[in-house]
């Protein structure tokens, strides 16, 4: 045994929000992961379920204490911080099969979604119509008539009770899930095709009254799903704008191909602050809070035990309960920090924000050899992916922007991606025609997915974990499992 793994250090904990726990304690060099997990839930007795990660000067210690201090990292005769962080108790497992292949669409898969209980699967085609499939017997269930041109993105409310779909000629249509019906009338008002769809999130408005809509005409449009009308109108940005997010403190991203990034407050529209940096069109964004805003209520844990959070318990619920649980999961995600966001442009970069009151980046994130097609913070808020033309994913730590990992196997762009429930696992749909599966732990291929006879579009992975499906040029719908 070397040096490095026989000498010993002085060690204390410390949490993710930078607080320390206990005094500063001894401990060996080759004390392992399994070792320092017992260590720590000695100092906290209340979280003795909790399984942990542990870094050290940002490296993750995966073998011994000594690895790190082996690598150079730190200096021995110093008091060491351990920070800890709590994972996901619950594991999703890798799907590795396609259980149906589901024909109904007459043209390409443009857009897929599951709701946020993780019990409805609807997707969007050029076909102009919009359909919902049976997840239990993994068939078509109701296709929906209206739009007279491509569906090209839908949006599930943080209730799962109406689905949002925006099609080429500008026009919104309300579904409801459980028929299959149109909610309401058309909502006309854009000039051009939408480019996106999002509900205000749950615990803002347990009803989910109110969603946003974006535009290749240059604005943004709030709708009131309750008198069916437009609310308000965002205009500023000078093209197309290309992507926005409803935040959980009440304000409104919008990206747009005029290189900028507003925020607006949700309440009146007014115009906060304009982000700047980017070099050209800003294609996509994520929130650190977008998968609690997107399940909502919905407790993925509760979800995959199949105890809590069903569909007819959510249905029984009052929306005061429906609220208070959705403001408790995403209060658990956000922590003591601000919410952060995201941006990937065609000029190859990414930003890190922290948009609710600052318009300097916290991180330009450069690395990318061609335009960044998306961008996603894992469940947990910790690491961002994204994906690029450049046939490659890469992951950057969610706090600092730093980069980690590239993930390659993909032989041509990788257009969507998707994180399962448990921050360990991403799937990413490419159009070279394949899935493949990732483990980010080990930042390693775990699964390679063929089957679909084209370009892969769209991917989403369940909320309860135990599906992924995906669509694209082919026309059919691929539902995989482990």
């Amino acid at each position: 045994m070397d040096e490095g793994s026989t000498g010993r250090i002085l060690a204390q904990f410390k949490s993710e929000n930078g607080e320390l726990v206990g005094s500063p304690f001894d401990m060996s060099l080759d004390t392992t992961v399994d070792k320092l997990q017992l260590v720590c839930q000695a100092f906290l007795p209340e979280d003795t379920d909790n399984v942990y990660s542990f870094f050290i000067n940002d490296s993750e210690v995966t073998g011994s204490i000594g690895d790190v201090v082996n690598q150079g990292l730190l200096e021995t005769e110093k008091i060491i911080e351990i920070i800890y962080q709590p994972q996901a108790i619950f594991r999703v497992r890798a799907v590795t099969r396609c259980t149906s292949t589901i024909a109904g669409h007459a043209e390409a898969v443009i857009s897929l979604a599951f709701s946020p209980c993780g019990r409805y699967l609807s997707s969007g085609s050029g076909d102009t119509t919009v359909r919902f499939w049976d997840l239990t017997t993994e068939t078509p269930q109701f296709t929906c008539k209206g739009h007279k041109h491509w569906v090209l993105c839908i949006a599930w409310s943080g209730d799962g009770k109406k689905l949002a779909s925006g099609c080429k000629n500008g026009e919104i249509i309300l579904w409801k899930p459980d028929t299959g019906e149109q909610f309401g009338k058309t909502l006309k008002g854009h000039r051009q095709w939408i480019t996106a769809l999002c509900w205000e999130p749950v615990h803002r408005n347990p009803v989910c009254r109110f969603f946003a809509s974006s535009s290749k005409d240059s604005t943004i449009k709030i709708w009131d799903t309750t008198t069916m009308r437009l609310s308000m109108t965002l205009s500023g940005h000078t093209q197309c704008v290309t992507c926005i997010k409803w935040g959980g403190e009440g304000l409104i991203y919008s990206a747009s191909q005029d290189r900028t990034i507003k925020v607006w407050k949700a309440e009146d529209g007014m115009l906060c602050r304009t982000l700047q940096g980017h070099g050209h069109w800003v294609n996509t964004m994520t929130l650190s809070t977008d998968y609690a805003i997107r399940t909502g209520a919905f407790d993925p844990v509760q979800i995959a035990k199949e105890e809590k959070s069903n569909k007819e318990e959510i249905k029984s619920t009052s929306e005061d309960e429906i609220k208070s649980r959705a403001f408790e999961r995403y209060k658990e995600v956000k922590g003591a920090k601000r919410e952060k966001l995201v941006s990937g442009s065609d000029d190859f970069t990414l930003f890190l924000w922290e948009p609710e009151e600052n318009k300097k980046p916290v991180a330009r994130m450069t690395g990318h050899q061609a335009l960044i097609n998306e961008v996603l913070f894992s469940p947990d808020g910790r690491t961002i992916a994204s994906a690029s033309f450049d046939k490659s994913i890469k992951l950057w730590d969610g706090n600092t922007g730093k980069f980690l990992a590239s993930l390659r196997g993909h032989v041509s762009s990788v257009y969507q991606i998707a994180w399962s429930a448990d921050s360990r696992l991403l799937v990413s749909g490419s159009s070279d025609s394949t899935l493949k599966v990732w483990n980010i732990q080990s930042r390693k291929l775990l699964e390679d997915l063929p089957g679909h006879a084209d370009e892969v579009y769209s991917v989403d992975w369940s909320p309860d974990g135990t599906r992924v499906a995906s669509g694209g040029k082919d026309k059919v719908l691929k539902i995989w499992r482990s």
